[in-house]
């Protein structure tokens, strides 16, 4: 299974009576998000589900990619890495699945899934980990397919 991360891109700072749900991408995170999508367009296999937090932010990241997500309120800000997995139904989903959201939660995913200690690994604004379960002498391995920014793509 193909478990794909996307990081938001940059957003609003938190203002004051600003639901942290409501904040919307800047134009440098429009400009990030159209960037990724593109990549992501032109490698994401057919029929990937895509799935996202209900923050704007995230909603607005997806539209750059043009195809059809589902809101999943475990990807929201507060959700944990369990949410996220059983959202995407690793390691059993026969699709890729590409979710949608936020630091710290998918940082602790990768984290997870690589057996990085500490619990958290960085993802950067408007960051893809794209990563891959296998099955290796009878046992099951997550790898590393790619990691891009923006900036590199």
């Amino acid at each position: 299974m193909d478990l794909i991360l996307w990081r938001h891109a940059e957003a609003e700072d938190e203002a004051e009576g600003l639901d942290d749900l409501e904040r919307a991408l800047t134009p440098r995170g429009e400009k990030q998000a159209a960037r990724m999508a593109n990549w992501l367009d032109r490698h994401l296999p057919e029929g990937t589900r895509i799935l996202t937090s209900p923050a704007l932010r995230c909603e607005q990241t997806v539209q750059a990619l043009g195809r059809k997500a589902r809101r999943h309120d475990d990807l929201a800000p507060d959700g944990t890495a369990e949410g996220v997995l059983k959202a995407a139904q690793w390691p059993h989903a026969k699709q890729p699945v590409l979710v949608v959201g936020h630091q710290p939660v998918l940082g602790a995913v990768v984290a997870q899934l690589l057996g990085i200690q500490g619990g958290g690994c960085p993802v950067r604004k408007a960051g893809v980990w794209w990563l891959r379960t296998r099955e290796r002498d009878g046992q099951q391995q997550t790898v590393v397919w790619a990691v891009q920014s923006p900036e590199t793509v």
